[in-house]
């Protein structure tokens, strides 16, 4: 653990430090070469450098830390908060602009369908209304 927040020490220098002292000589090497030194089972870099610079800096700041993630904690949930009720309330207004503009739709593909099946309960009725010889025709047809 000490190695991985040292490293995001270093990650976060780094960006800073490669602007400023890229045209340096054999500074590619030598970060490569510290990376190395904090890995390293045998020099124990990080172990170091955590011990004499993270640890008390962090202990020092212990209060204050702990303030500002409680202010963070604070701030998210109110955020949070607004946003989902922001949410909400706009997915309740498309609803409802759905639903009013879906209504017109709807009712008018209803009207349709409503007037295709009187057409189609026309035609119906009048193949009923035809003279019964025409049925006998046709049905005495079906049976020869």
């Amino acid at each position: 653990m000490m190695y991985w927040i040292v490293f995001a020490f270093f990650t976060t220098a780094e960006t800073l430090t490669d602007i400023i002292l890229s045209w340096f000589p054999f500074y590619f090497e030598l970060k490569i070469a510290f990376v190395i030194w904090l890995l390293s089972p045998y020099t124990k870099g990080s172990s170091v450098l955590y011990r004499k610079f993270v640890h008390p800096t962090l202990s020092n700041k212990e209060k204050e830390i702990d303030e500002y993630i409680s202010q963070a904690r604070d701030k998210s949930y109110e955020t949070m908060m607004r946003v989902g009720k922001r949410g909400l309330n706009l997915a309740a207004n498309a609803a409802v602009t759905a639903a009013a503009k879906g209504q017109g739709v709807l009712s008018e593909k209803l009207r349709s369908f409503s007037m295709q099946d009187l057409t189609l309960i026309r035609d119906d009725d009048t193949m009923h209304l035809q003279s019964p010889e025409s049925h006998m025709h046709t049905s005495s047809k079906e049976f020869k």
